[in-house]
């Protein structure tokens, strides 16, 4: 964990006006900073995550810095992973990991069991909490005959307390897993003193493959394959095959 800290201090974060505190994120540095790309090749989270998804084979996506300094009062909106980026498949898993003490009301919230509702939701900015827009060349009539439904995140009946909500305690060294498609979201850090910093890193099986969406996907990164393709390559690496 030692050298992790040196990870998340040696990489600069932008500054905000006194009394707004930092959220800051950034996504997809493996391949310049070594502690990143040692823990997707050499740590136990490869197999860990196979066991989960129970996958013959994991390819590792991306890592995603995410960091709330004392502070911070933006919260993180309701949204699921999976929307964003352009893979579709079941076996897909992220783990999110704290290099700091995280008390239980600064903790990433999930609700219970939204992976297995048989709907998926517009990605939502962070910033404004609206919708991503669609392209230019989509049009809804198009998303109705071409493509799978997209609904609004519930964010008012999750407020509202329509479904139970899990968070937790966590340590450094501390994983929490959970499906792409899991609803969640994440409180400011109120503390004057504590950082709340993560890794989240994100985690392909089996069955995942690219995809298109009707929006411009998050990370804009492809590895140069086809619609339909499995989702291994030189930027999204096979890090673990079961023998």
């Amino acid at each position: 964990m030692r050298t992790w800290h040196s990870a998340f201090h040696d990489n600069p974060i932008p500054q905000v006006r006194e009394g707004e505190g930092v959220y800051f994120s950034d996504y997809f540095n493996w391949h310049w900073i070594d502690e990143f790309r040692e823990y997707a090749f050499e740590s136990p989270a490869a197999s860990l995550v196979a066991q989960f998804m129970e996958s013959s084979e994991v390819s590792f996506y991306h890592e995603h810095v995410l960091i709330k300094e004392p502070g911070t009062t933006k919260r993180t909106p309701w949204h699921h992973d999976q929307a964003y980026y352009p893979i579709d498949g079941d076996k897909v898993c992220s783990l999110w990991m704290p290099v700091d003490p995280i008390p239980i009301e600064t903790c990433v919230q999930f609700v219970a069991g939204s992976h297995l509702w048989p709907k998926w939701f517009h990605p939502r900015k962070f910033a404004s909490e609206r919708n991503y827009p669609l392209k230019q060349e989509e049009t809804m009539e198009g998303l109705r005959k071409n493509q799978r439904q997209y609904f609004d995140v519930p964010a008012e009946d999750i407020d509202a307390g329509k479904w139970p909500i899990l968070q937790w305690e966590c340590e450094p060294g501390d994983v929490i897993v959970f499906h792409m498609r899991v609803v969640h979201g994440a409180a400011g850090n109120s503390s004057s003193t504590n950082h709340r910093r993560v890794l989240s890193t994100r985690w392909l099986g089996d069955d995942a493959v690219l995809a298109t969406r009707p929006w411009e996907v998050s990370p804009p990164v492809t590895g140069g394959l086809l619609p339909g393709q499995r989702v291994i390559c030189d930027t999204f690496p096979l890090v673990y095959t079961k023998h």
